[in-house]
């Protein structure tokens, strides 16, 4: 395979070339002087105008493979992924059954296999998200558990919650941690404020959040354990966030949701159930802090969240429809948008949140596109329009569809192959 006269952005080095990059067994083995690599066939990839980076990965994914297949499934989500430029995907747990048994794990790895992008997966923290026993983590990991989650579901038990932290810090893994203090919400996926007044509910409150945050950060310093704290949504969270990382603890990371950074909670008043999601879109004043966390780094990923639901669930009324939307296919374009042009963060900063924090955080190999290093790359446009009008996830419950979008991907290449192409 050759890609021809592409502007590869290296978020490593901050800088950008225009090279030909010539990809042999799924390797990367020669890069070239623009345009002097000749087109030998069917794996010829004309890059004139676009740019390349390292494959994107999500970590924070829901396939809902196995036991929900009518809203994703593995293959489906997978193809959604590649879409989205998106060359590996860290899955959650709360499936069913839930990934807390071996035997679950290989069917997600195997089904995995089916992809043609790098499937990853978490385990659940708890038997059954039941949040009072813990699984066998030491087992999970060894047949590949990548971290552990009861993402979805908050861990009430402060002590179960600190055993486990102990666990994955003697394991030396990630704990991803859904941070919503379920007692103090009324109604979840719409923020306490003004427009749950205007429905006649009280919402989820910020505390919720900076409660559970508050906890856990102190655990995990005292614990010493990697923690990935979930979608953040308030603007208290950033502080502490930022808190805890200007005092020396960089173990201590969070992610960002595309839609966390791009919409408020006025986006109820137009979308319906299509933008609940839990926590909850909240104020203008929230959207502006997680920019400038993702800006000045007390945020280090960017993270989907994709969470599909059907049709028919959504329509359901604000409070009984489920809480989620997808969003690998629209991640790029809404960061470009909102983070790059409008709020001026380097593109090195957003693709690194995109590429390489992520990996960095979960032991991954650190993608640098040098010679010899996988061919996974994410070719894309930083110009083109496009309208999201369709997607090949299972499920369209999405606040963005048929918006308009700038900045598109144009190939996803995983191992060598390309897995995605929009001609």
């Amino acid at each position: 395979m050759i890609v021809s006269n592409v502007q590869f952005i290296n978020p490593i080095t901050s800088t950008t070339d225009k090279v030909d990059i010539e990809i042999t067994e799924g390797r990367i083995v020669s890069f070239a002087s623009p345009g002097s690599l000749k087109d030998r066939g069917d794996g010829f990839i004309d890059a004139t105008g676009l740019y390349a980076s390292p494959g994107f990965i999500d970590i924070h994914s829901h396939f809902r493979d196995p036991g929900f297949t009518y809203k994703e499934d593995i293959v489906s989500g997978a193809a959604a992924a590649a879409r989205g430029g998106y060359t590996d995907i860290v899955l959650m747990a709360n499936t069913n059954p839930t990934v807390d048994d071996p035997s679950v794990l290989a069917y997600v790895y195997n089904k995995g296999l089916e992809t043609g992008i790098h499937i990853h997966s978490c385990a659940s923290v708890t038997k059954g998200l039941k949040g009072t026993e813990l699984t066998d983590m030491e087992t999970l990991k060894k047949h590949g558990a990548v971290g552990f989650t009861d993402d979805g579901i908050p861990i009430m038990d402060e002590e179960i919650l600190r055993k486990a932290m102990k666990y994955c810090a003697d394991l030396n893994v990630p704990i991803s941690l859904h941070e919503e203090d379920k007692n103090l919400i009324s109604q979840n996926g719409i923020n306490a404020g003004s427009v749950a007044i205007h429905y006649g509910l009280l919402g989820a409150p910020r505390e919720a959040e900076i409660n559970m945050v508050k906890r856990d950060i102190d655990i995990a310093i005292e614990t010493g354990v990697k923690l990935d704290i979930q979608h953040v949504s308030a603007k208290e969270t950033v502080k502490l966030v930022r808190a805890a990382r200007n005092a020396g603890h960089l173990n201590i990371c969070a992610e960002a949701t595309p839609h966390h950074f791009s919409l408020t909670e006025k986006a109820i008043l137009e979308h319906g159930s299509n933008a609940k999601m839990n926590p909850p879109l909240r104020t203008e004043e929230d959207r502006q802090a997680i920019i400038e966390g993702l800006k000045d780094g007390t945020i280090s990923f960017i993270a989907t969240d994709h969470a599909p639901h059907s049709i028919e669930e959504k329509q359901g009324s604000l409070t009984s429809a489920p809480s989620g939307i997808i969003g690998l296919e629209t991640a790029f374009s809404l960061g470009l948008t909102k983070l790059v042009r409008e709020s001026d963060m380097s593109i090195y900063s957003f693709i690194s949140k995109l590429t390489v924090e992520p990996r960095k955080f979960y032991g991954f190999k650190i993608p640098s596109l040098a010679i010899g290093d996988a061919a996974d790359i994410t070719v894309f446009s930083l110009s083109e329009e496009w309208t999201y009008d369709k997607t090949l996830s299972r499920s369209f419950n999405t606040p963005f569809a048929g918006c308009k979008m700038t900045g598109k991907v144009k190939y996803t290449i995983c191992g060598g192959r390309t897995v995605f192409c929009d001609r």
